[in-house]
């Protein structure tokens, strides 16, 4: 009986927290303040208040931001001096999750109680990132006159170019207003003007072309002139090519931009680049038709290798089998947690190969830490090494199969390769994980829509197609 009642108190209490936190989310502050008496057990109410949190320690200064309740916000910083700056399982700040959903005047106020716009997530998206990429001008500029850097990074770059990939042209305008960098790079090479391009949208293009821009970068071994030939937009083609593209360059696979828009059945990208390129001898009809029939007829060939390949492998199991792992010792555990203290110090050096062989000596003390693999992952990144980083992010996931960043940095190896479509299926497998996670949601978002573009599938494609 004693068991029952003591289940019956625990799920009261469940539900009564609950109750808190949807209080806060829609606004009630007499129901907020009401239960937190109840739930007080002699603490004091800003300390209980403080410490009722969710399963991803989001508590009520969170949600109340999330869903711009200004009024809850008001009482919990001006009356009970709560924490202002506190972060969840995500390192996400309440001003974060304001600036994410847009609520302006909200995250405003929270930054005029003290907030700092600087801190960023575990991922390191800042506010700035967030109101960049909705468009959100007012609060875009509100934050840069609080002196947030315009060019901070995170792992999806910096807030230029989430507003370029996010077809925001305004954010873009003012970002360069403010001086943010036109050639800023993520470690995976990717640029405001390539992911302009990616986005299919020529209003950034040019916008950061006149601030600068190149137009020759290189990511994962393809320019901009290559995805623009992919996505077969004729426009952004002629824009490219009028400030300087180069037609000639070849990406990872040896191919120049004529050859991708032939094997995706681009023609008006073809014409266009036909007169520009030099002849590839391998083709025997150096023609429009010559060229296209060519390059589907290799693509085809491909596609059927890859069916071939996949069906294969299908029954081979990749995981890493639990019961294959040594037993660590104490001792050898010790001398991992040494190593990985030696790596973290040269990574935040940026110093990447030497990180890799602390990591490397970590992890051969202790093969079964996973977040080793993943930190190792993420220095073949910053090298560009994507190979490297997939094999450790694909150990790393199988080793903790319930962990959202090893999803993630599967995903970032894999749009490192320009494997998009397999990237987006890593970054969703991650938001499943953690549907929360902002940074998950848009890298999926960003890989399905780059995707699209480099397969020459989206819908407008479709359309002009027809």
């Amino acid at each position: 009986m004693a068991r029952d009642a003591d289940a019956s108190t625990a799920l009261a209490v469940r539900q009564k927290v609950q109750q808190f936190l949807n209080a806060a989310c829609t606004g009630n502050l007499n129901l907020l303040k009401k239960l937190a008496g109840q739930l007080d057990e002699g603490k004091g109410l800003a300390k209980t208040i403080a410490d009722i949190k969710d399963a991803n320690k989001r508590g009520a200064l969170h949600f109340a931001a999330r869903e711009g309740k200004t009024e809850v916000c008001k009482y919990l910083l001006e009356e009970l001096k709560l924490d202002v700056d506190t972060k969840d399982e995500d390192g996400e700040t309440p001003v974060l999750h304001a600036a994410r959903q847009g609520h302006t005047g909200t995250a405003k106020f929270l930054v005029e109680h003290g907030a700092d716009p600087n801190i960023p997530s575990e991922l390191g998206a800042t506010a700035l990132h967030h109101a960049a990429g909705i468009g959100d001008i007012e609060l875009l500029r509100y934050l840069i006159s609080k002196g947030v850097d315009v060019d901070s990074q995170s792992d999806a770059g910096t807030p230029l170019i989430w507003a370029a990939g996010h077809v925001q042209q305004d954010s873009v305008k003012v970002l360069l207003e403010h001086h943010a960098n036109p050639n800023a790079e993520t470690d995976d090479g990717i640029t405001p003007l390539l992911s302009s391009v990616a986005a299919g949208s020529l209003a950034c293009l040019e916008l950061l072309i006149q601030a600068g821009a190149k137009v020759n970068v290189n990511a994962g071994g393809a320019t901009p002139l290559h995805i623009a030939a992919d996505s077969g937009s004729v426009e952004i083609i002629n824009c490219l090519l009028n400030v300087g593209a180069d037609p000639n360059v070849t990406d990872e696979d040896g191919m120049k931009p004529i050859l991708v828009a032939a094997a995706r059945g681009n023609r008006g990208a073809v014409e266009i680049l036909l007169p520009l390129t030099s002849k590839d001898e391998s083709i025997p009809k150096w023609t429009v038709d010559g060229i296209i029939e060519y390059m589907q007829s290799e693509a085809s060939k491909q596609q059927e290798g890859m069916r071939n390949l996949k069906e294969g492998n299908a029954s081979k199991d990749c995981t890493v089998p639990k019961q294959d792992l040594p037993e660590v010792t104490p001792e050898a555990k010790k001398k991992a947690a040494e190593a990985k203290s030696r790596g973290d110090d040269a990574f935040k050096q940026k110093d990447y190969h030497m990180a890799i062989n602390a990591y490397t000596q970590a992890i051969d003390f202790d093969p079964t830490d996973a977040t080793l693999l993943s930190n190792r992952s993420l220095c073949w990144i910053r090298l560009g090494q994507a190979e490297h980083a997939l094999a450790d992010a694909k150990a790393c996931r199988a080793l903790r199969p319930d962990w959202a960043k090893a999803c993630y940095r599967e995903g970032a190896a894999l749009r490192l390769l320009q494997k998009f479509d397999e990237a987006a299926n890593s970054f969703y497998e991650g938001v499943k994980l953690s549907p929360e996670n902002k940074e998950l949601v848009d890298a999926f978002r960003e890989a399905v829509e780059a995707g699209r573009k480099f397969h020459g599938t989206d819908k407008e494609k479709s359309k002009s197609a027809s």
